[in-house]
């Protein structure tokens, strides 16, 4: 069996880790260096799909629908909106990582199709939450995918945008009958009461991580 080639390494913000992004034939994976398991693989992302999916569904017959994405990945989410939005739609993918947003330009890119090459994706290269504090009502859908959930792992930074001042930005980012995604690994009930206690219907769906509808359990949380 071929081994897996490291392909680019990347210091993770505000944290000692280190992410790597590897290689086998087809298949593309990225690592935080010494910890177990993959953070993310070009061959577990249904998941990600849905999150997009499910948040941009009512709004596929939209004109102008501006939609954010926090957290590039591997660009799977950030083509299941542009699949699911018009021509004149703008999707703004907020990547805190600068040499995320190289690797989708670059080899890593053809596991979702370059959808940051699309004329309708605008790449922000900062904290998602930077926008979403300088953008009041500016979105019809709102996805967030930074870390594994509302128990981070890759970053501690992360911990606002499931803070109780993250969510209360993120709905005031959204313009009238948005949506609020939520992508975790795994599901929360206490994260489930934070969102209705803010005053936000709350509605969490389980998916799998395999396109094929196996793999791990996921949970999308929808809030409006």
């Amino acid at each position: 069996m071929a081994r897996f080639t490291v392909l680019g390494t990347a210091p993770i913000p505000g944290q000692k880790g280190q992410l790597r992004l590897l290689q086998r034939n087809d298949e593309f994976t990225i690592k935080i260096a010494g910890v177990p398991g993959d953070l993310m693989n070009s061959r577990m992302h249904g998941s990600e799909d849905a999150l997009a999916t499910l948040a941009c569904e009512h709004l596929v017959n939209s004109d102008n629908a501006r939609v954010l994405i926090g957290g590039l990945g591997m660009g799977f989410t950030l083509a299941a909106a542009l699949k699911t939005l018009k021509d004149n739609a703008l999707v703004t993918v907020a990547e805190l990582v600068p040499e995320v947003v190289e690797w989708n330009k670059g080899p890593l890119g053809c596991v979702a199709g370059y959808p940051v090459n699309d004329a309708r994706t605008m790449v922000h290269v900062g904290d998602v939450g930077e926008v979403l504090r300088n953008n009041k009502a500016s979105f019809d859908a709102i996805m967030l995918d930074v870390d594994n959930g509302p128990e981070g792992l890759t970053s501690k930074d992360n911990d606002w945008i499931y803070s109780d001042h993250g969510i209360k930005s993120a709905k005031a980012a959204l313009r009238e009958n948005g949506i609020l995604a939520y992508w975790s690994a795994s599901d929360d009930t206490a994260f489930s009461k934070k969102l209705q206690k803010i005053g936000l219907k709350v509605k969490a769906v389980t998916v799998r991580a395999h396109t094929a509808g196996k793999g791990a359990k996921h949970v999308i949380w929808l809030a409006w």
